[in-house]
């Protein structure tokens, strides 16, 4: 039993998202064999990979299969997370993707879903931050439980940077934790895209694998200046089922395919998709209609990423500081969890179609 007989086994192992074997993908290494074990590492295009399990169920079966059945399988991960960028040390140096949640209008669960999308990701091993460009109507310190506080400053490589708060392991930062929340912020275009910019240029982000960023309902300056800023991997669309929602998340859709922005739709995710009451646990109450979003993605071709219910908990957890990834809420939790890993899904498949085009 030699390396070279693991390596050929182990081309028989599919990633599932990205189709090629594992070995040709490179992600097999540390072979180590014993007298009747082996043991090896399978790099990961993210932490927070939901196939990880299939992927090792794989490759036990393939090592029995092609090498000898009674050996003992260990099979390690590690992670590599994978970005379309090339150069890291620009903008936002060492945020390998960024993820612009948006919608055509608001009330559609927006921020909730960015909350919990980072909250998801990070509890599956990614390091994220989430970045709140709602500069009217900011979210996060309520949701999280922050109100109040204040980020820190400090040098760093000469200039003074915004230190993030952190919370539940994700990194934040709003304009609410900058003004007084009982201040309206009444600002011209220009001073909320240069307040964008800060969160940009000037907030001590380091090393993360995915930043979401919370976007302003419509469109407008901030999309334009962010998009114009920073390169975004692609725009997560949040719309609920009814037709006046899925009107304007088309025309949120139509603004990133314009020749000005060009930036990617990672996919579509339906918000209170349906109502289910706390005492009636298995029922389900479509109030603002039935798989419209799944619809509207179908029809345009999109990644439908999945199906978030309007369960009060959710309302209740945000008001409180307990987003629903952080609640006891199982029904929620899988929901954005499912909705997690189909973002990731669909992030690693467009970052390796990428690399092969230039490749």
């Amino acid at each position: 039993m030699g390396k070279e007989e693991i390596l050929k086994a182990l081309a028989n192992v599919e990633e599932p998202d990205l189709k090629k074997d594992l070995v040709s993908l490179n992600m097999v290494t540390d072979i180590i064999i014993g007298e009747k074990s082996v043991e090896f590492s399978i790099v990961l295009t993210t932490p927070a990979c939901p196939l990880k399990e299939k992927i090792r169920r794989d490759c036990e079966k393939a090592i029995h299969q092609y090498v000898d059945e009674g050996v003992e399988v260990i099979v390690n991960f590690t992670s590599n997370t994978s970005t379309m960028r090339v150069d890291l040390h620009a903008v936002l140096p060492g945020v390998k993707n960024i993820i612009a949640v948006v919608s055509g209008k608001g009330g559609v669960g927006k921020s909730t879903v960015s909350a919990n999308l980072a909250l998801a990701l990070s509890q599956q091993g990614a390091k994220v931050g989430l970045m709140d460009a709602d500069i009217y109507g900011p979210s996060v310190p309520i949701m999280f439980g922050v109100r109040g506080q204040r980020p820190l400053m400090e040098s760093v490589d000469g200039k003074d940077k915004i230190v993030p708060l952190e919370q539940h392991g994700i990194k934040l930062i709003s304009i609410g934790l900058l003004v007084d929340e009982k201040s309206a912020v009444v600002w011209r275009g220009p001073m909320a895209s240069s307040a964008i910019r800060q969160f940009v240029t000037d907030v001590h982000w380091g090393e993360l694998d995915y930043l979401v960023i919370d976007m302003p309902p419509g469109t407008g300056d901030i999309h334009l200046t962010l998009v114009q800023t920073i390169p975004v991997t692609g725009a997560v669309v949040v719309t609920t089922p009814q037709e006046v929602a899925l009107a304007d998340a088309k025309k949120a859709i139509a603004m990133f395919a314009q020749a000005q922005i060009r930036v990617p739709i990672i996919g579509l995710v339906e918000n209170m998709a349906w109502f289910t009451p706390v005492e009636l646990p298995d029922n389900k109450y479509y109030i603002f209609g039935k798989d419209g979003g799944k619809h509207l993605a179908d029809q345009l071709d999109l990644n439908f990423l999945g199906q978030i219910p309007l369960v009060q908990s959710i309302r209740e957890g945000g008001d409180a500081g307990v987003p629903a990834m952080v609640s006891d809420d199982i029904l929620t939790k899988e929901a954005f969890s499912l909705f997690a890993a189909e973002t990731i899904r669909a992030i690693a498949v467009a970052n390796a179609s990428n690399a092969a085009e230039k490749g």
